[in-house]
């Protein structure tokens, strides 16, 4: 957040205290987070957080969070701006947590954070494992598929819940996807006095709705010959549905070496097919977004489909380049991949005017025509061209015969806009 401009203006002078409370309320605050909670003039916080400050404590006024929050957030701090406000939070503000957000409305400097131990540190606490080697899955206000990328045999990871229906609903996700024979522990009210966990394997969970707030611990175990599904590109073909039109796997892993994402970044994959390029893009990291663009129908609902049973469900599918791009509402991307619609009209030249400075452009060509533009554009813009051609092993009557895809020229290139100054 350093150096980023705030959506609001607040004044330094008076910063929002944001208080991170644990289920064991009141009672579990240092002698900091109690001051900066009884000298506010305004308190804000969801029910159950308002509902652990003792009436005694201060008299300010208190206000629920409005549902749904986020919308609502800038004008609620604006009618309290210069007002000594506390915000209560869950735990540690900034861990998946309304300090975060409050960070980019009002930038960092505007608030006095004071955490208390996150859900995650506390259920680490009590399994006895390492919080550093422990990743954190949030569904909350995010589809439960997320969770699925994170799945590998032997592996432990903690899962954010928003509800009480949230065990029940990831254990017969866990069964539906070959890991039914993981152990999922659900904790409930961690710190509080009515804390409690309950455990069960995933494929036989029948435990009844317990407690809202709670976060689940998968110690995950693959069933017998449960496809491995890792955040490496090159998934096998077979892993994805729809009616073939998709890179193949070897090319796709050449493609998305060429793209080198790196966190955070936004790739458009433009003539989407299946949405392989968008969805391998995507598994490497939790915070890599795409974009991807295809102009049919049915194949639009494929990618969603295949996105979805990968794990990336968030994935924003448009139609075709430029029409889709009309819009004005997306962000221009750190990396393009041009699977089809190269001897479109504008689609190159749109998305190279797009894209970013430093960013990169693969682009994959299987015609003779599409081979032609590849080498116009490499001599123009420079970069590197390749031509390969995968061998996939066939049987041949009691023989073995390799059987050769079509060749495919690949052009990448990295984008470099000159310094003004530079002649």
């Amino acid at each position: 957040m350093a150096g980023s401009a705030a959506a609001i203006v607040w004044p330094t002078e008076t910063p929002v205290a944001v208080v991170g409370i644990g289920a064991d309320g009141w009672g579990g605050l240092g002698e900091l987070s109690r001051s900066a909670i009884a000298d506010a003039e305004v308190i804000l916080g969801s029910a159950r957080q308002l509902a652990l400050v003792p009436e005694e404590v201060s008299q300010p006024r208190r206000r629920a969070w409005p549902s749904p929050l986020l919308p609502a957030l800038p004008e609620l701090l604006a009618a309290h701006r210069g007002s000594r406000v506390c915000v209560l939070a869950s735990g540690d503000p900034m861990f998946y947590g309304i300090g975060v957000t409050l960070a980019k409305l009002v930038g960092p400097q505007a608030l006095r954070v004071l955490p208390q131990p996150s859900s995650a540190t506390l259920a680490c606490a009590r399994l006895g494992w390492p919080v550093a080697e422990t990743p954190v899955v949030s569904v909350v206000g995010r589809r439960l598929q997320t969770v699925l990328p994170e799945l590998v045999d032997g592996r432990r990871v903690l899962v954010l819940a928003p509800d009480e229906s949230s065990p029940a609903r990831l254990a017969e996700l866990l069964a539906r996807n070959g890991f039914g024979g993981s152990t999922l522990t659900v904790l409930e009210q961690l710190g509080g006095p009515g804390e409690r966990a309950v455990s069960g394997t995933a494929g036989t969970w029948a435990e009844p709705p317990g407690d809202p707030l709670n976060i689940v611990a998968l110690e995950c175990v693959a069933d017998p010959g449960t496809s491995r599904l890792t955040r490496m590109p090159g998934l096998a073909d077979g892993e994805y549905g729809g009616d073939g039109q998709l890179t193949k796997a070897e090319v796709r892993t050449l493609a998305l070496a060429a793209l080198a994402p790196s966190p955070g970044e936004l790739l458009w994959d433009v003539g989407g097919g299946s949405g392989t390029i968008a969805i391998e893009w995507c598994r490497t990291h939790p915070s890599c977004r795409a974009v991807g663009f295809e102009r049919a129908e049915s194949r639009r609902q494929q990618i969603a489909e295949n996105a979805t049973t990968l794990g990336v469900p968030g994935i924003d599918i448009r139609g075709e380049v430029p029409a889709a791009l009309r819009e004005g509402d997306l962000a221009d991307p750190d990396a393009v991949f041009l699977g089809g619609g190269l001897t479109h009209p504008g689609v190159f030249e749109t998305c190279w005017a797009r894209l970013r400075s430093g960013g990169r452009l693969v682009a994959n060509a299987v015609t003779a025509e599409s081979e032609a533009l590849l080498l116009g554009w490499a001599a123009e813009h420079g970069g590197a061209l390749r031509k390969f051609q995968v061998y996939r092993a066939e049987p041949l009557g009691g023989f073995t015969t390799w059987r050769p895809q079509l060749p495919v020229t690949q052009w990448s290139v990295t984008k470099i806009v000159p310094d003004r100054g530079d002649k």
